[in-house]
Parts: C-alpha cells; structure tokens; sequence
C-alpha cells in the first residue's frame, strides 16, 4: 500500500493530536516505542551520551530557529560536545516550505545533516518568506556543497516526502505533540519556555538521577 501523502498526513495529525495528549504520556509504551533511537535518526554527540534530547522541530518555526541560534550552541558547548548529552532533532514541518528544507537536510551527508539545519534557521528571513523559497534554497543548498541535480531530485523524492511526513504523524499520534519546538529529555515530555536556563535546570536534574 501506498504511504499517505504530507497533505492528509498533516490533516491526520491535527485531529488525533488532541486524543494523543488526553490519552497517552511519555511514559505510554507506544510513546516510549517513538522515543527510542531509530536508525534513521541523525545524532548531535556522542551516541552513548546518558542522556538524550529529542526535540520535535519545523524549518520555518521562529521558536525552534530562536533556540538552534541561541539556546543550542551553549548546550553543546556544556553538555553535548562534553559527552553528557545527545541531541535527536526530529522532523514536524508545518508547512510545505519547512517539508522541502527538511527534505534537503536529509539529502546531504549525515555528518552535514545539522549544519544545514544550523543554517537554514540562521538564515531564515532570507527564504522562508521569500516568494520562489526554492530557488532561496537551491542557493543555500549550493553553499553547503550540493549541486544543482541534487538539489532537484532531493525535493522530488517522494519517499523521503512520506518518510518526514510520517515522523510528524507518529509524534502527533504517540506523543501528542501539537507545536514546535516539542522537547523530550530522556522520554520526559518538556512543556516549558525552551531557555538556556530552563533546558540546562532539567539536563543537571537528568544527570544527577543517572549517577
């Protein structure tokens, strides 16, 4: 069978959200099943770091651009270049545009995979609002040592299309999320503001436990 398009995908996740939230938690063993790390999952750090960050994110959401330009390079700095920590961004675009980005990142090689994203959210006044967003892209693209060809076929892979899709459905579903950036710290649901001082509280919390 065919996998479900990125349109009903969406649709799909926006109306089970809401039953996910009420019935499951991130203890749920569905939940805990979506949370473990899947061979497909690009890794920030070491992969044997304690403890783990999985942060639910859209290309074109301010807030998760707010905290890879802010927050995450004194995160690394403290806990993941140290060891202590691994970071997982996962994908849930909000839109076509975040879908397209986000199928770039995953088309260049995996050690490239987060500075693409670093720059795409960097970036992101000059091709999120643009009116050809793509050819915004294909620049960026080109500046991150893809070519032309690559860049074309990698937006029109339709299974790498289901496969992003598909990761916002089951953290919909499974997890309940409903908005970006949604931040699991070893498969505890974060809810707050995503500060330094916020995300560094619950990493010393989660390192302490594990000693």
């Amino acid at each position: 069978m065919r996998k479900l398009g990125f349109s009903l995908l969406v649709l799909l996740a926006i109306g089970g959200a809401y039953a996910a939230r009420a019935e499951g938690s991130a203890g749920s063993p569905d939940a805990a099943k979506a949370l473990a790390v899947q061979p497909e999952d690009r890794i920030l750090g070491k992969p044997d770091a304690p403890i783990t960050i999985i942060e639910y994110a859209s290309l074109t959401c301010p807030h998760c651009a707010k905290f890879a330009v802010n927050v995450l390079p004194k995160l690394k700095e403290k806990w993941i270049e140290t060891g202590k920590a691994k970071l997982i961004m996962r994908d849930y675009p909000l839109d076509e545009r975040a879908m397209r980005a986000a199928m770039v990142t995953h088309c260049a090689p995996p050690e490239r995979y987060y500075p693409f994203a670093e720059m795409f959210f960097a970036q992101a006044e000059q091709w999120v609002m643009a009116s050809d967003y793509r050819a915004v892209l294909e620049k960026l693209a080109k500046l991150g040592g893809m070519s032309s060809n690559q860049f074309a076929a990698c937006i029109s892979d339709k299974k790498l299309e289901d496969q992003i899709a598909q990761s916002r459905l089951t953290a919909s579903q499974q997890l309940g999320v409903k908005a970006t950036p949604a931040f699991f710290i070893n498969g505890e649901n974060f809810t707050g503001e995503p500060t330094l001082d916020a995300i560094d509280q619950i990493l010393s919390r989660s390192a302490a436990k594990s000693q």
